[in-house]
């Protein structure tokens, strides 16, 4: 960035204030194109695509999870060199938004029939106008980098010709078909719906024992249920074949109670001879166990229910009633005949709509389905042989419970918002006819088509997502690049919506996995762990507290601590603790930049580095490595919380403390190098910190002496071996820890701040240019007046405090300021604390079974923990025994 656009400090506020800055940066990134993307040939690609909001919804913490994570790997691999594309795009949501139209409709006085399909689609369409693109405006708030010249909608002209191809090649090769099929129907959304879309609640009810009696009363039998509504379409009860008790009435008939309808016995292995009586009542059309014995035993299908969830006039009497209402009258009819034996309180998993949780009705109804096994093979293959991973690991077994048990997918929906299935009917000669593009008419006999009413399962086209957003049918450059794409991140719970329907249609339409990696995260949950819903109204407004506390310390909050795959607790505080951080982050910057001034760097004179410089640069190389490597292996909150405790502790708290002296010592030169190391070290970690906070950072970034335009195109710290002192770090860590703990004392004595005292370091010859070099550090982080350093004890004062570090021991005359007799209780104290190590210590060394089973490198950082007590043992002892003289 030229001198002349950069940001002066005079402009840089004293304190941090997000919601000036992140709007403002967000409209320069994206009207600067920063976030656009292109075939490159120079650039090896890295490619995510949105798992698309649907078009009805509203931001909310899932939401700022997902795109949070998908953030930080497109703005990290931006930085690493790859020509990133993070493709956006909104799904139409056929359930969801024609509950919204319909209900903006009825505000109006007006039904779906009252307007007709036609007008229905033009108030849908003219709804999505309106609200769809809240959502989209909502990630910008979060800082999406997402390419939005490249945003889709699942409906939109390239999406909707790619779906219609997939369904018309899938029908002509026999891998979709249309039948009569035991389905999940909801009676509220009156549709019907795949098993992916069916929720499982456990919920309390009763088990009806109910009595079926031969048509002379010479035999009975008693089937129990759990719906004794659907005693209603009952065409058979079925005993196992090998069931003794049963054997010699097989093939005779019973009578339905209450409706007098003779049904036969039968028999079917799926009976277990076992569990309850032995025999089950068959009903075909309402269960999906009962519509496979009824096929194999070849019972009539009788349904009883219509679509809204009432009996239907094949109930008698019982027509009109709804499903909930029938059931307590027939249970009281039952009671009445004699037929009900017994009830008993039984709680059993019931299906409910994904969408508006009524209880599922299993129903027999003409649908379309996708024989989808052949689909389901290789993408089966894929994952087991590793060509896709999953991240982490564990949830494979998710994904391989699913496709080994998967079950024809019904794709029919019966709305009308959506993909309309590309299939008619002859009104002449009855053919069907299905064909990417409308047919004039029947090619069989010329008559006339209807075409089919129903639309396709929303999750169908977000199947085709990778490939359909990137062009295809077409042979575009898109495709060409960037599929299959790089990485799907996504949360655990569309392993089967969405992510295994993905890799059966890339596979199959494109002949190639959609994507390499599947990154899982988990819920976001409320601070006790329940899942947020607005019926606990526990849900927490993203957009609220971006406002609140902006949207880099709700990225934070949302990343840190909290593993891949696993749920996440909220926590306001984490939320106020990450806003703490990027103030924290904001003033260590503005002094840098105020020392600075318009002073000329000339870059790092390494022969003027001395030990503070040289551990600085060592913890930012090792902070470097490991967070890439973090990144990498998308342990992203490893990654952010190294970032976060280098920055806090090791840059703001000990090193620009240490550069202090220099910046306002007289020497020019040293001033200079600090200023330079300040400002390298404070790049590079805005940098590694910019996919997490990529707002504060910028803001910053762009007001650095030899910054570019943006951070987010600026080159990912790199780790850089010359830049490694090990010797100088853990010397440094010593001294560190010498005043850690002479800080620790002087709080213990109530010594005040201001109070200076002379410091003798007692270490051995080998250390002493290391803490003679530490003697300004003392001076300046632990109160010391003056530093002598010396390699024995005599000649100190008897009374001083002492504390003991690897460094060597630090000695305090300060009789005047400290009572005696608490020193040596402080001591005792130690003592034991350091006994306790060692015991532990030796306890694993003396343990045959850790020693054969311990790594060598775990072993030895024993021994070396061992030894480093036994020696501050003795050094305690003999500070005891100068005390008690």
């Amino acid at each position: 960035m030229c001198e002349h656009c950069r940001p002066d400090l005079d402009q840089m506020p004293k304190t941090y204030d997000p919601s000036s800055v992140e709007d403002r940066l967000y409209r320069e990134w994206e009207e600067s194109g920063y976030f656009h993307s292109a075939p490159n040939p120079d650039k090896e690609p890295y490619c995510i695509v949105i798992p698309p909001p649907n078009v009805t919804g509203q931001l909310h913490m899932g939401h700022a999870l997902d795109e949070t994570m998908q953030d930080i790997l497109i703005r990290y691999k931006r930085m690493s060199g790859y020509e990133t594309l993070w493709l956006p795009g909104t799904d139409h949501a056929s359930i969801a938004t024609e509950v919204k139209v319909v209900e903006k409709l009825a505000k109006e006085g007006l039904t779906k029939k009252d307007v007709g399909r036609e007008g229905f689609l033009e108030h849908a369409w003219a709804w999505k106008r309106e609200y769809g693109g809240r959502i989209v405006s909502q990630l910008r708030k979060l800082g999406s980098s997402c390419d939005w010249e490249r945003e889709r909608f699942t409906m939109d002209e390239g999406c909707n010709r790619a779906v219609i191809k997939v369904f018309v090649d899938l029908y002509k090769k026999g891998l979709i078909y249309r039948g009569d099929r035991i389905v999940n129907w909801c009676p509220c959304c009156k549709t019907a719906l795949s098993n992916a879309e069916v929720e499982f609640e456990e919920q309390p009810s009763n088990l009806w024992h109910v009595r079926y009696d031969a048509p002379d009363k010479s035999y009975s039998i008693i089937c129990a249920t759990t719906r004794p509504e659907t005693i209603l379409g009952d065409t058979g009860v079925a005993v196992n074949p090998n069931d003794p008790r049963y054997k010699d009435i097989v093939g005779k008939t019973v009578v339905v109670p209450i409706v007098d309808r003779e049904i036969p016995i039968v028999a079917d292995e799926y009976v277990e001879m076992d569990f309850g009586t032995g025999a089950v009542k068959i009903t075909p059309s309402h269960d999906p166990n009962d519509f496979e014995v009824g096929l194999r035993c070849g019972l009539p299908q009788m349904c009883v229910f219509t679509e809204d969830g009432h009996i239907n006039e094949l109930g008698g009497k019982y027509e009109g009633l709804t499903t909930t209402e029938c059931r307590k009258v027939f249970v009281e009819d039952l009671k009445e005949c004699g037929a009900l034996v017994k009830i008993e309180p039984y709680a059993h998993n019931v299906g409910t709509c994904y969408r508006c949780h009524t209880t599922i009705e299993p129903m027999v109804s003409k649908q379309w389905f996708v024989a989808i096994k052949t689909l389901a093979e290789p993408a089966l293959r894929a994952v087991e042989d590793g060509t896709i991973k999953f991240v982490p690991e564990r949830y494979v077994q998710t994904y391989y419970n699913w496709m080994r048990n998967i079950r024809d997918w019904c794709i029919s929906r019966q709305l009308w918002w959506g993909h309309r299935i590309p299939a008619w009917y002859c009104e002449d000669c009855g053919a069907t006819v299905v064909e990417e593009t409308e047919p004039a008419c029947c090619p069989h006999c010329g008559g006339k088509l209807t075409q089919d009413e129903d639309v396709l399962d929303t999750w169908f086209s977000s199947g085709m997502w990778p490939f359909s957003t990137l062009g295809w049918p077409e042979k575009t450059e898109e495709l060409k690049y960037y599929y299959p794409t790089s990485t799907l991140a996504t949360g655990y719970d569309l392993i089967f919506f969405w992510i295994a329907r993905m890799i059966m249609f890339g596979l199959y339409a494109m002949d190639e996995i959609p994507f390499h990696t599947v990154f899982l995260h988990g819920m976001v949950r409320d601070e006790i762990g329940r899942k947020m819903s607005k019926s606990l109204g526990n849900g927490i407004d993203p957009l609220e507290i971006i406002k609140e506390y902006g949207a880099d310390s709700l990225r934070f909050a949302l990343t840190s601590g909290t593993a891949a795959g696993t749920d996440m607790r909220y926590s306001q505080k984490k939320v106020e603790a990450a806003r703490n951080f990027c103030n924290k982050v904001y003033n260590a910057s503005r002094f840098v930049l105020m020392n600075l001034g318009g002073l000329e760097l000339g870059g790092i004179d390494r022969s003027m580095l001395d030990i503070a410089d040289k551990w600085i640069l060592h913890r930012l190389n090792e902070v470097v490595r490991d967070t890439t490597g973090n990144i990498d292996s998308f342990d992203l909150n490893l990654a952010v919380d190294k970032v976060y405790s280098f920055i806090w502790t090791e840059f703001c708290d000990w090193y620009i403390e240490m550069a202090k002296p220099r910046l306002y010592g007289d020497d020019e030169a040293a001033k200079r190098n600090v200023l330079s190391i300040l400002v390298h070290v404070l790049s590079n970690s805005l940098k590694l910190l910019h996919p997490f906070m990529p707002f504060i950072t910028e803001d910053i970034y762009q007001r650095l002496p030899g910054s570019e335009k943006t951070i987010m195109l600026s080159a990912w710290p790199k780790f850089d071996e010359s830049l490694l002192f090990p010797e100088e770090a853990d010397a440094m860590e010593q001294l560190m820890d010498m005043v850690r703990q002479i800080r620790n004392v002087r709080a213990e004595m109530n010594v005040p701040p201001s109070k200076r005292a002379h410091t003798t370091v007692v270490t051995a010859p080998e250390n002493e240019d290391i803490c003679r070099q530490a003697a300004a550090y003392l001076n300046k982080l632990a109160g010391a007046s003056t530093v002598d350093v010396r390699f024995d004890r005599e000649g100190i004062d008897k009374n001083a405090v002492s504390v003991v570090s690897r460094l060597g021991e630090a000695f305090i005359p300060m009789k005047e300021l400290i009572d005696v007799e608490k020193e040596l209780e402080r001591l005792d104290k130690e003592v034991k604390r350091w006994e306790g190590e060692a015991a532990r210590a030796s306890g694993k060394l003396g343990n045959p079974g850790f020693m054969a089973k311990a790594p060598e490198k775990v072993v030895a950082d024993e021994r070396a923990k061992l030894e480093n007590a036994q020696e501050m043992l003795k050094k305690l002892a003999a500070r005891l025994a100068d005390l008690k003289g």
